[in-house]
């Protein structure tokens, strides 16, 4: 009832808009942003977090970690909240059972290993009696971890803005007379000093800091989110949208860049209409040059996707009409972020995070692969116009002669595939062999079954198109479903009927488009 301010919200018992509180104790200020976490108020959970420090996740301990509880957590490290608080509530409903809160905290922290938080802290509450709230619980004499208000007091949320990399957009260029003449905005990121050299982007002219001024007096330096003005020695052009930067630390430049994007419009995105990006304090015309994957946010998921709707969360590659400077979001929130809007109807159709320059992917092994292009200038979508197929990744699972089997099937079906196998010690480098294919546009057959981690580092690279063919018991298993044949289950030893039947099967699934001639 504190946060739920709509009658609608009482009367249901869930959040639908965003409540934002404020408290105090002795020792900081708080805003409290509830979030609502149904999957069709996606977008509002997405604002809210967006610019939250820490964020709090309730589990009911009598259901434990359901798949809200994963999806809540996923959306927030997506967002950058690098801190996590998991309060394990309704714990007087389980007899303050220590093995019952344990449980929950083995099974979350499992999930969250993949997630990008700095730490992840468990707090076992009744939020209805306020054990371990704000006090410690005699019931609970076996945590002795802090209650969550304590947690919230001690988080240290200051060592997570970015002191690195100075980052500064101009707001306002500040002219009050023949003799003064400053820059303002707010310190996106870094530290500035005075006597500090500093380069304008996009011009790379430089200059020297000679003044940082603010409403209350000139200051020495100045860091985020602190609002200045800039006076440098140089006579140089700078206007709205240009940014400041150190010569020897600039952002990436470029115009085009991959970024996950959370729609918030319920007109769906179009991929051949081009929308205005607000980046920090400049706006350009984009184009989306391809929407390279979609969030299923109840298996969190990725496939592949023409569009995004309402509440979707997305990959895609966007191309600006000009250069834009910017950093990936996990590096700098400030400048990692953007906004999509309609240049029609003025509204805002998507929030942004970057993720980096087009092409710069990771490999399973979370370091750059030296071998993916600077950045193709051939669209997913024109690969599939041109072959008739969309690339992807089939993992065969027993008989690695059914993996050429297929081939021989698609190749007389008019269609391009290639098969790649190898040993364990290979193994990465195959992969990146085949993610490269597979986005190429050709269908990969992969004689070798990857580790878990790397296959679903797999799947990131080729936007969700990884199948498994499971030939490993009597019939032939594509993903869960069988393999049929003139109405009849394919065995798994039956290579002539195979390859047809996944031939069938792909084009179905929309892998392979009309025949060609």
């Amino acid at each position: 009832l504190f946060t739920d301010g709509l009658k609608a919200e009482r009367e249901q018992g869930i959040t639908i808009d965003v409540a934002y509180r404020y408290f105090s104790t002795e020792n900081r200020k708080f805003i409290i942003a509830d979030t609502p976490g149904h999957i069709q108020y996606t977008r509002n959970m997405a604002t809210g977090a967006s610019t939250a420090n820490v964020g709090i996740i309730l589990i009911d301990a009598r259901l434990g970690v359901i798949q809200q509880s994963r999806r809540h957590a996923y959306i927030a490290s997506l967002l950058g909240i690098p801190h996590l608080l998991v309060a394990v509530n309704k714990m007087d409903l389980r007899n303050y059972d220590r093995e019952v809160f344990d449980e929950i905290v083995a099974d979350f922290r499992k999930f969250a290993k993949a997630l990008s938080f700095k730490d992840v802290k468990f707090v076992p509450i009744s939020a209805k009696l306020g054990d371990n709230v704000v006090h410690p619980s005699e019931k609970t004499q076996w945590y002795t971890g802090g209650t969550l208000l304590q947690y919230l007091e001690t988080v240290p949320v200051a060592s997570d803005r970015n002191l690195r990399d100075f980052r500064f957009p101009v707001q306002y260029v500040l002219r009050p007379n023949l003799d003064y003449r400053g820059f303002s905005g707010e310190v996106a990121a870094g530290v500035v000093k005075k006597g500090d050299q500093v380069m304008v982007l996009p011009s790379r002219k430089t200059s020297t800091v000679i003044a940082i001024d603010t409403f209350d007096g000139e200051l020495n330096s100045a860091f985020p989110p602190q609002a200045i003005t800039i006076r440098l020695a140089d006579e140089i052009d700078i206007s709205r949208g240009d940014m400041l930067v150190h010569p020897d630390n600039p952002p990436h430049s470029a115009q085009r860049f991959d970024a996950d994007i959370v729609w918030l419009s319920e007109k769906a995105l179009d991929p051949n209409k081009s929308y205005l990006l607000k980046h920090s304090t400049q706006m350009v015309r984009a184009n989306i040059e391809s929407v390279q994957s979609v969030l299923d946010l109840e298996t969190l998921q990725s496939h592949g996707a023409e569009t995004l709707a309402l509440n979707d969360i997305g990959k895609l590659r966007l191309n600006c009409h000009r250069p834009v400077q910017f950093d990936a979001y996990t590096k700098s929130r400030s400048t990692g972020a953007f906004i999509l809007i309609d240049s029609i109807s003025n509204n805002t159709v998507a929030a942004g995070m970057i993720i980096g320059p087009a092409g710069a992917q990771s490999t399973s092994l979370g370091v750059k692969d030296e071998h993916e292009p600077a950045g193709s200038q051939v669209s997913q979508h024109e690969r599939a116009e041109r072959l008739g197929q969309r690339g992807g990744c089939i993992v065969v699972q027993g008989d690695a002669e059914a993996a050429y089997a297929a081939e021989r099937s698609l190749f007389d079906a008019h269609r391009v595939a290639a098969v790649v196998s190898g040993g364990s010690d290979g193994q990465d480098a195959n992969l990146q062999a085949a993610a490269r294919m597979a986005r190429a546009g050709l269908i990969v057959l992969l004689t070798e079954t990857p580790e878990p981690p790397a296959l679903a580092a797999l799947s990131e690279r080729v936007s969700g198109r990884v199948l498994t063919l499971n030939l490993t018991g009597s019939q032939a298993v594509l993903e869960g479903e069988v393999l049929t044949s003139a109405e009849k289950p394919v065995a798994a030893t039956d290579l002539e009927h195979l390859g047809r039947a996944l031939v069938a099967t792909l084009h179905r699934r929309g892998w392979l488009l009309d025949a060609q001639a």
